[in-house]
Formats: structure tokens, sequence, C-alpha cells
């Protein structure tokens, strides 16, 4: 057996899999990935706090199931992400996370909450007198789609612009495609970043309160021009796609647990708890920079490595039970999903305010929330978990 993303059990269930891999082959060589996978906690942790034997660099970048004409369509930007905070090493990394932790002061953080709040209580006086909806489609995406796009910067005329861009991007470089549909993809991401690319030049020139304006103040300083495309990039892709998936994700989890509404002294615990349990993010890559020998496995030099923070959440010998939800589980943060050391999420603290956030005002206003019958599917892909539909009614 093998890891498979073009299979239904990939994303939905592959903890009987993964649980054997911890067992048997706590470092696996995927046929399918062309990767060597991380499977135990311990080693994960680990892996994600040694710069010097698992490089970060270009790990992003999942590329090498593009066509050669898909990769010539895309150029120079077929590394994109190459400079981005989360793929790169010290001292790059240092300089770029100086930079944006700027904009995640705990303060600036929490000025976000009452807007949140606000755009959620806004959509569910919408929503609300229809009785039902697909809470994928018409509730999870829209308040955080368009929190990010205030922060960013982004008039709210382009959100359905960006985060259909977003979308392609994901499909681009983090799934497997047929050779024409990559090319579709492709024109749409250089869309994409052409679209950035002027909004940090017109922020330049007339300057906003913002956080593109903010980075754009820095170049020259201590960022480059394409730097700060590529930081913008990418925040626009956890605000319009990741936060959102984590939010259905752990809104399916709480209605088949019987835990709806979560009274609220127990959300940040059902927080943690829904992200260990069935993370938006699988895991991140890394390349071998040296031979590297773990449990009777050498990983060689250049190889390509999948830390998977699913299978360290399910770990048994770090969280008991790892297949039974548990509301107030007391290790429940201890979580990898948003990685660790030096690469700990930039954004955690926002994306755990919005999760939060949300189950408060959709538990208060939607108490009744329930399941509509029919089968539950996941998105396709490599590192990320996320509902294609739920119907809900209520």
């Amino acid at each position: 057996m093998d890891f498979d993303v073009s299979s239904d059990w990939h994303v939905a269930s592959p903890y009987d899999f993964l649980r054997t891999l911890r067992h048997e082959q706590p470092v696996f060589f995927s046929e399918h990935l062309d990767a060597y996978v991380l499977t135990r906690y311990d080693d994960i942790r680990a892996a994600y706090g040694d710069h010097r034997r698992f490089s970060s660099k270009g790990s992003l970048t999942i590329s090498r199931s593009l066509t050669e004409e898909t990769r010539a369509r895309l150029g120079e930007h077929g590394s994109f992400l190459s400079s981005f905070v989360a793929n790169v090493d010290p001292p790059d990394h240092t300089r770029l996370r100086r930079s944006v932790s700027r904009a995640f002061t705990p303060r600036a953080v929490s000025a976000l909450e009452q807007r949140f709040r606000e755009l959620n209580e806004q959509l569910l006086d919408r929503v609300l007198p229809s009785g039902g909806a697909d809470f994928i489609a018409d509730i999870g995406h829209e308040p955080s789609v368009k929190l990010t796009a205030a922060f960013i910067g982004v008039p709210e005329a382009d959100e359905s612009f960006v985060q259909s861009r977003v979308k392609d991007w994901f499909q681009l470089f983090l799934s497997p495609q047929p050779a024409a549909r990559q090319l579709e993809l492709a024109d749409s991401f250089l869309t994409y970043l052409d679209y950035v690319d002027r909004l940090v030049a017109s922020r330049a020139k007339d300057p906003q309160d913002d956080f593109t304006s903010l980075m754009t103040s820095l170049i020259g300083s201590e960022l480059s021009h394409r730097e700060v495309v590529e930081l913008i990039s990418t925040i626009l892709l956890g605000g319009n796609d990741t936060v959102p998936n984590q939010l259905g994700n752990s809104v399916l989890r709480l209605l088949r647990e019987d835990t709806w509404p979560v009274p609220e002294a127990l959300i940040p615990g059902a927080v943690e708890e829904c992200m260990r349990i069935d993370g938006a993010s699988l895991g991140s890559f890394r390349y071998a920079l040296t031979d590297i020998t773990l449990h009777g496995t050498t990983i060689p030099a250049g190889a390509l490595v999948l830390l998977s923070t699913d299978s360290a959440a399910h770990d048994e010998t770090v969280f008991p039970e790892p297949e039974r939800f548990v509301i107030d589980r007391q290790n429940a943060d201890a979580h990898l999903v948003f990685g660790y050391g030096i690469h700990f999420c930039v954004g955690a603290a926002l994306g755990r305010l919005q999760l939060r956030t949300a189950l408060e005002v959709l538990g208060r206003r939607l108490p009744y929330l329930s399941l509509d019958p029919g089968p539950v599917t996941y998105r396709k892909s490599i590192v990320g978990r996320g509902l294609t539909t739920l119907p809900v009614h209520w």
C-alpha cells in the first residue's frame, strides 16, 4: 500500500495506513509521492527544528508533476514561493520572519476579532431565514475571505477573483493534474501573480492602512519586490482556503460527535482537538541536505521528505486513543498543524482567533444546526484536507 492522492481514503481516512507506517515503517519511501515520509511525532517535531539537515528551501513548490510545457509557460514563476518565509532557511528566513511579524502583533490580531465577528453575524443575518445551506459554499468561507482581503488591502470587488485564483494555485502546485488542465491553471496562476504585483505597485505610490502597504514600505531596506509579492500571495492562500477548510472540518466533526453547540468555555480546547483530529494541513515537505539515517533507513541527500503532521497528530504515544474525539483533551494543542520551531506559522494566532470566534457565533446563532443525509466528500490534495460540500439545516 502507498499514499495515493487520487483516492478518497488519502484525505478522508488515512489513519489505519498511517498507524501501520508508524509501527512498521516509521521512515517510509512513497513511490507515489517520490518522497520519504516521516510518521512518528518525535521524528517530525525534531525534523521541523533541524534546518541544517531538513531544509525548507524550495519545499513548498511540489512541481515535479508539472509537464515541460507547463514549466515553460510558468517561466521564472515555476519557482514561485522561492522566497516565501516558510520556503527558505536562515538567514533569509530570519530576515523575512522579522518583517512579516510586524503585522501579526498580539494587539494587531486582537483588533481583527471584532471585525471578524461582525462579518459572521452579517452573513448569518442573510442566510438564517433560508433554514439550510451548503456550509462550505455559503457560510464557511466568506467571513475569512473578507477579513483576509481587508487585512491585505484587496478591494471588496476583487475578493471573488482572488478566491478563485487561490483554488487554482492549490490545484496546480499541490495536486496532480492532466497536462491540458495544468496549462489552464498555469495561466490562472500567472494572472493571480500579476494582480498581486499591481497591488504592490499601487501601494508603493499610494500607501493605505493595510498589510500590503506595510510590506511595500520595507522594499529596498529589508525586502525585495518579489519577496513582498510572494508574501502577500501566500497569506491570501491561508485566509481564502486553509482557515475555512479547518472550520468546515471542525463543524463536521462537532456535529458528528453530537457536541454542537460547544459551550463557550470549551471552545478553545475544541478548536485544538478539531485541528488535531481533522487538520486542514496534512504535512510539510523538506529536502534532506545530507544522508540521514533514522530507524535503520537512510534518507539520501537531496531526497524529498514529507513530515506527516497528520500522522503525528494521531500518534498514540503522544495522544492516547488518538481516533477518539476528546473535547477537553489536555494536550490537544501539541499537534503540529501550524508547524514547529522557527517555521511555526506566523498567522497561527489569527487562525485560532478566527476558528474560536466562528464557533462561538455559529453556535449561538445556529444552536440546532444539523447535517443533511448523504455522503461527505473531500478535495483531493497532497497536503490539505478540505470538504467539497457540507449540506446542513437548522
